[in-house]
């Protein structure tokens, strides 16, 4: 965490990063009596309560999407990487925000002894950090740690920082932000990620920015603005990541799609179960859609379908219904006497469904498909499902 004080000419609030974006620009629309759109993207920092080698931001204009950036990069460093960060920031006597995200990508290359008491232990750490951070437990048996720490030490190439003695390893700070396209960062799940790039870069560019959807509007458009693009109709879009089914990830034709349909469906599937992200999946294949908005529609629409998961046969649909679905009291001991593959028939037959490679997904409806896709189910009456 990174707590600062920021201020304009009449206020000051406290702010500790990383903080939503949302409510980052609240609070500067707040200070600033401003619409959250038109948000700074800089702040003055009267102080800075934590931690203390963030002192240099004191009594300075700082980017607060570079601070936050770089919190997000340290909430999530271990005890053992933040040592290394901080002695190489005292080291390296960095000072811009620009640096210090820099050094979150290299920083573990660089060994910091804390402790001489154990010279095998710090002489695995040492042997870990040259070789990436991961070493195979045949290796490290047959590794001399106190020779190898002794090694080290005897160097003489150690630095002493307030956080330990930094021995470098050769890191080199590597240029991963340019200071204006942060790199790839996945901070906290999300539904979909996209890589968007300028119709005027080289499809091979390194300038992407990094849409992490579901995200507000105003968080989207300062991205773009960062990034250089002021044109909506000036974007590449590639699909990066995504957490929703294959079935969906396929039928996404990113040369068509919008970022406001991509995120309004990103926010309509966020914080689905699995087992509606395995339904969508099904639902997907039966109804057939063409676009981002569609697919948005079905997830609105689950309680439209029923589900039987894991069923690929009229037999196994007929024991699902009849063993799970809790529609009927099933008998074990009367198990013989049930015809399955009879019963999921009769119904296959009365319904509008199909057999998928996740299970037997059916329409239960009033209105067509066709129309719950184009948005049109807002005033339908729904029939009772099995998974709702």
């Amino acid at each position: 965490m990174i707590k600062i004080r920021i201020k304009n000419a009449d206020h000051e609030i406290d702010v500790r990063f990383p903080i939503s974006e949302n409510e980052l620009y609240a609070k500067l629309a707040e200070i600033h009596a401003i619409e959250e759109k038109d948000a700074p993207q800089s702040a003055f920092v009267t102080e800075v309560y934590w931690p203390e080698e963030f002192s240099m931001l004191k009594d300075r204009f700082a980017n607060l999407d570079e601070l936050n950036y770089l919190a997000k990069r340290l909430e999530n460093f271990d005890t053992g990487e933040a040592a290394q960060f901080q002695a190489m920031a005292h080291k390296l006597e960095l000072f811009e925000l620009k640096d210090l995200i820099n050094l979150t990508f290299c920083c573990q290359q660089a060994t910091v002894i804390t402790d001489f008491s154990d010279l095998a232990a710090v002489g695995r750490d040492h042997y870990m950090n040259l070789h990436g951070g991961s070493a195979s437990v045949d290796e490290l048996n047959a590794l001399d740690g106190k020779g190898t720490a002794r090694q080290l030490i005897e160097s003489g190439s150690g630095t002493i920082t307030p956080y330990g003695v930094v021995y470098d390893n050769g890191m080199k700070l590597d240029q991963v932000y340019d200071g204006r396209f942060f790199p790839c960062y996945y901070y906290e799940p999300n539904a979909i990620t996209v890589a968007v790039t300028s119709k005027a870069e080289p499809e091979d560019t390194e300038h992407i920015t990094w849409l992490f959807l579901p995200m507000v509007q105003e968080e989207i458009d300062r991205a773009l603005l960062r990034g250089g693009i002021t044109d909506p109709a000036d974007v590449c879009l590639r699909l990066e990541d995504s957490q929703l089914p294959n079935e969906v990830d396929v039928l996404l034709d990113m040369e068509y799609e919008t970022l406001s349909d991509l995120n309004e469906l990103a926010e309509a599937t966020d914080g689905l179960s699995n087992a509606d992200m395995e339904k969508l999946g099904a639902v997907v294949m039966l109804a057939e859609p063409k676009s981002a908005a569609q697919i948005k529609n079905l997830a609105e629409s689950l309680d439209l379908f029923d589900f039987a998961p894991g069923t690929h046969t009229p037999e196994d649909y007929g024991k699902y219904m009849i063993r799970q679905s809790g529609r009927f009291e099933y008998d074990e001991n009367l198990d013989a006497f049930y015809d399955y593959e009879k019963y999921g028939t009769e119904r296959m037959n009365e319904e509008d469904g199909m057999f998928t490679d996740r299970g037997y997904i059916a329409y239960k409806g009033y209105i067509s498909m066709e129309e719950v896709m184009n948005g049109g189910q807002s005033n339908h009456m729904v029939m009772g499902g099995l998974s709702q």
